[in-house]
């Protein structure tokens, strides 16, 4: 499967791998600061108006 025709998550998961990997972070580093950033946005998620549904 080429890169050009996955999803958006893969697309963002493999930038951030290749970002993380060129500055050389420790591994203990990226997982501290990837849970902050998942906390951060479960909240954004949680906190965001839910759709309404039509009667």
């Amino acid at each position: 499967m080429s890169l050009e025709n996955a999803p958006d998550d893969v697309k963002l998961a493999v930038d951030l791998i290749m970002l993380l990997e060129e500055h050389a972070i420790a591994p203990e580093t990226v997982l501290s600061a990837l849970e902050m950033v998942k906390r951060d946005f479960e909240r954004k998620v949680l906190s965001a108006p839910s759709p309404r549904t039509s009667p």
